[in-house]
């Protein structure tokens, strides 16, 4: 479990003032570790994309063929002042994604670097929107989709995990995470064996995974039901990508406060590092290929749900 480093980002996040450059500033003692901020306005605020990369000893920044593992902290906002003070259980999705970057930034720095490149995006708003849903209110984002997806989904990646809170309904009735199944290109593939192995170590509980509809792989915007924007990665993405959900019990509003369970977050940032640990050593396989081949083969191409 990655406590220390969880900590560390609820701390830094939980505030009025935070933006990108605190993170960025956050991240100058780690030399060789790469950091990225865009600030980007729209209709409803403004918002800081976080962008941090860790080198791996044999990946493509090296000139090497190991895999790009992405890492995307999937929220609308950290906060929605004024009208609730403080860190929201929104945020959890981009508190794992800095804790995830900051236990493997540890690692290099102490000299455990493994053989993959590790991407880890998300986006820095205090002070988001909200919007009514059923059953509970979600937080709305400052940008619109296209744009999160433009500044969050890097190409380069091989694999992504979406990490988003995931409370705000009654599919999935469980504290702690949950794994979504593989989407890639518009298919909804099985769960992979692997990402479930690794779940099981790091939780020590059988993992718990949750359904996705056609519905909720689908851009925002079309009037269709959507669990949430956690697999809106996929939207953009060319290669799998995978949700990983924090979870609660009851449902819980993404707007509200005191909701953001440390230990939670800590086990879905635990989980990428460990599956960038296992990818780097050719151990973690989202999906398989001989599977989505014969898939196409049989009924096509499914990109067309991408757009």
């Amino acid at each position: 479990m990655i406590l220390k480093q969880t900590l560390v980002a609820m701390e830094l996040l939980d505030c009025p003032h935070v933006n990108g450059a605190v993170i960025k500033d956050h991240f100058e003692q780690y030399q060789g570790i790469y950091c990225e901020v865009n600030t980007v306005h729209g209709e409803k605020g403004k918002t800081d994309f976080v962008q941090i990369i860790i080198p791996g000893l044999s990946g493509k920044l090296n000139r090497g063929s190991s895999p790009t593992l992405g890492v995307i902290g999937r929220l609308g906002g950290i906060g929605a002042r004024p009208s609730h003070v403080g860190l929201v259980s929104d945020a959890d999705g981009a508190v794992a994604a800095i804790a995830t970057a900051l236990k493997l930034a540890d690692m290099y720095k102490r000299g455990d670097r493994i053989q993959s490149d590790v991407i880890i995006t998300t986006h820095i708003c205090p002070d988001a929107p909200t919007f009514p849903h059923k059953p509970v209110d979600f937080m709305d984002s400052p940008v619109s989709m296209a744009e999160m997806n433009h500044y969050e989904v890097d190409q380069s990646c091989d694999a992504i995990i979406s990490i988003d809170t995931t409370k705000g309904n009654r599919i999935i009735n469980h504290k702690g995470i949950a794994l979504s199944p593989t989407v890639l290109k518009g298919a909804i593939l099985h769960v992979s064996d692997d990402l479930i192995r690794i779940v099981e170590t790091c939780t020590g509980h059988p993992a718990v995974t949750f359904p996705l509809s056609m519905l909720d792989i689908t851009p925002y915007g079309n009037g269709l039901y959507h669990i949430n924007s956690i697999l809106q990665p996929a939207v953009a993405a060319q290669c799998p990508v995978v949700g990983l959900a924090i979870t609660s019990a009851v449902t819980v509003p993404g707007c509200a406060t005191g909701a953001s369970h440390a230990s939670d977050i800590a086990l879905a940032a635990s989980v990428c590092v460990e599956t960038a640990k296992q990818m780097s050593a050719g151990n973690c396989k989202f999906f398989c290929t001989e599977q989505f081949e014969i898939f196409s083969s049989l009924y096509g191409s499914m990109q067309h749900l991408q757009g």
